[in-house]
C-alpha cells in the first residue's frame, strides 16, 4: 500500500450501527479486522476476518478472491486509522461498498460492549 492510494473519501459507520448490523445476522456483510494478532488476543468481535496490515504482502493479492468487491465491506482496527487505509485500498481495488468503522474496537468497547477489553 502506498500513500497515493489513500486520496479518496470513504464512508463511515458508527459502532452503534455496527452493533445493529451484527445483531441483524446479515450473512452478506463482509467484516475485515486489520489489527495485529497480539491485538486480537486482547480484544475481538466475532465474525471478522483478520488481515493484519503488517502482513499485506502475504494476503494483498488474495483479497479479490476472498471477498466480493460488490458486497458491503466493513473494516475495523483499534481507533479507525489503519482501517481507513484499508478502506482506501479496497476502493482502489474496485470494491464498491466499503465503510470504515469510526473509532474502531476502542469505541465499540466504550459505547457498545464494555465486556470487550480496552487496550
Amino acid at each position: 500500500m502506498t500513500e497515493n492510494s489513500f486520496s479518496q473519501l470513504i464512508a463511515h459507520i458508527s459502532v452503534q450501527e455496527l452493533s445493529q448490523r451484527l445483531a441483524s445476522g446479515d450473512p452478506s456483510i463482509q467484516l475485515v479486522d486489520v489489527r495485529e494478532p497480539q491485538e486480537l488476543a486482547i480484544a475481538r468481535i466475532e465474525g471478522f476476518v483478520n488481515l493484519p496490515l503488517s502482513e499485506f504482502p502475504e494476503w494483498g493479492d488474495q483479497v479479490p478472491t476472498i471477498f466480493n468487491p460488490q458486497a458491503e465491506t466493513l473494516v475495523l482496527c483499534h481507533h479507525g486509522i489503519r482501517s481507513a487505509q484499508m478502506c482506501q485500498w479496497l476502493i482502489a481495488q474496485g470494491f464498491t461498498n466499503v465503510q470504515n468503522i469510526s473509532g474502531g474496537i476502542d469505541a465499540y468497547s466504550k459505547l457498545v460492549d464494555p465486556s470487550i477489553p480496552q487496550y
